[in-house]
């Protein structure tokens, strides 16, 4: 096989989040990367160095595409408002991307300086979010962990088939962002009583 002409890093990692989008990230090789490119395997290693590495790069996208897509969300919003785009947008992605669920629970500390960057950009747009809710930095931190852990929880349940039940589940989720937004403001309450 002659080498790809154009193809990149860039383009490699395309590659894999179009496989991982079709079949799960169980299915991510080299070998597929290698075959949809029309190149030798062994080419990769000019962009990749190992498998571990795309799937760091896979990881990397996401998170950044994520912050992209938060951040557009959240533009020209405030408090409860800009609260419901934010979950809507994240549920969004994960519907359309249902198998990028994994590359988003990534540790944001693990070692990755680049990684780590954009998983603060991530949550940077949360606390901007937050910030008219008054908190302090640790309980802004917590609430951003709990807004992350619910929506990304019932996304990610939602992608894999996890409500079987014939309740729409978009009224579900109009359900969970109405139990945020209350939840927000009672632990505001607590932190600044009248």
């Amino acid at each position: 096989m002659s080498p790809r002409a154009g193809l990149t890093t860039h383009g490699v990692v395309d590659l894999a989040l179009a496989v991982i989008d079709e079949s799960g990230p169980g299915e991510l090789s080299l070998a597929r990367i290698a075959e949809r490119a029309g190149v030798s395997a062994p080419s990769l290693y000019k962009h990749v160095k190992n498998l571990a590495d795309l799937r760091r790069l896979v990881d990397l996208r996401v998170v950044q595409e994520m912050a992209g897509v938060l951040r557009a969300a959240a533009t020209g919003r405030a408090g409860s408002q800009a609260v419901g785009a934010v979950a809507d947008a994240y549920r969004d992605y994960l519907r359309q991307h249902p198998h990028r669920t994994g590359a988003l629970a990534t540790d944001p500390d693990r070692g990755d300086a680049e990684l780590s960057t954009a998983t603060h950009a991530v949550a940077e747009v949360v606390f901007a979010v937050l910030r008219p809710y008054g908190f302090d930095h640790a309980r802004s931190v917590h609430a951003t962990r709990c807004l992350r852990a619910a929506v990304h929880g019932f996304a990610g349940l939602e992608a894999s088939g996890g409500f079987g039940r014939p309740e729409d589940v978009g009224e579900s989720f109009e359900v969970l962002k109405t139990m945020l937004v209350q939840g927000l403001k009672t632990y505001a309450e607590k932190e600044n009583p009248r």
